[in-house]
């Protein structure tokens, strides 16, 4: 079982570049490609921010493959990618096919696309539909993931796109295209107030899980920390994993782990998530 982690919150302090070498010389076998700063979001305001990163300038194919040759000269691969959402704002949705490419050039196989929060299995079908040629054409499947809203007068999550593990699998079928693959993240699965658990997922998705998003929570609010740090049950969700003969990577997303340190302790960090997702490989691999 191969292990890999995304590169977003480490890229904050060290860039891309160095990233992708700290997490080879950290045990990884893969890196996951986030390219969220190909778009610079204003949450409040509900639009892009003027944005000078790589991937969203004219260059960014050229980018891609400088991370991917760092890659190599490392001894890893990029495994899978992560669009940038929400996908709702259509600023957004334009660079989607992007995101594709950038996937390709990076050598992933997947690239994670969120669907609509708020839109049924046939709605979000219809744009998984629109970008699925583009996809085949570069050879990179599209991963669905299970979502989530918040409501504050219960304190807790509540229902969105794929959060129930029978909506997730509706979501698969509405497409039925094997370039439509589910991404679980398995801590979303476990929030308070979205009557599912990771293993009802996994049993559910059977093949057409393809992708994870690994980390740790309290059972109640997403917070992508370290696994075995927090409440998940892991040895059951690796049992399920290997009950449906899950073929995939173990990709960390546990990137709240790192926003506590700094340039100078990050490698650091990168070595524990390596630690915590190589338990859960050689749990499964012992099975």
């Amino acid at each position: 079982m191969k292990v890999s982690t995304q590169i977003e919150v480490a890229s904050n302090y060290i860039g891309e570049e160095k990233t992708v070498e700290l997490i080879a010389k950290a045990g990884f076998d893969a890196w996951d490609f986030s390219m969220f700063t190909m778009c610079s979001y204003d949450w409040d305001k509900g639009e892009l921010r003027p944005n000078s990163h790589p991937l969203a300038g004219n260059d960014y194919l050229k980018f891609a493959r400088r991370l991917k040759q760092i890659g190599l000269d490392n001894g890893i691969v990029c495994n899978q990618s992560h669009a940038p959402f929400p996908v709702r704002v259509k600023p957004i949705r334009d660079h989607l096919k992007r995101a594709i490419e950038c996937t390709a050039e990076a050598g992933g196989e997947i690239c994670v696309i969120h669907p609509d929060n708020n839109k049924s299995a046939a709605e979000n079908a219809e744009m998984y539909f629109e970008l699925l040629p583009f996809a085949k054409e570069h050879n990179v499947k599209i991963a669905t993931e299970n979502m989530w809203n918040w409501d504050d007068k219960t304190d807790h999550a509540t229902a969105a796109a794929c959060s129930h593990h029978d909506d997730f699998k509706a979501h698969i079928d509405a497409v039925n295209d094997p370039f439509l693959v589910a991404c679980l993240d398995i801590g979303h699965a476990e929030m308070k107030g979205l009557d599912t658990t990771a293993e009802k997922m996994i049993h559910t998705l059977g093949s057409s899980l393809q992708a994870l998003h690994i980390h740790d929570n309290d059972m109640w609010h997403d917070s992508h920390q370290i696994p075995f740090s927090m409440n998940i049950d892991f040895t059951k969700v690796v049992r399920a994993l290997k009950s449906i003969n899950y073929q995939g990577y173990f990709t960390l997303e546990a990137d709240s782990y790192l926003k506590k340190l700094n340039a100078d302790n990050v490698f650091d960090g990168i070595k524990d998530l390596y630690a915590a997702v190589r338990k859960m490989a050689d749990m499964f691999e012992a099975l």
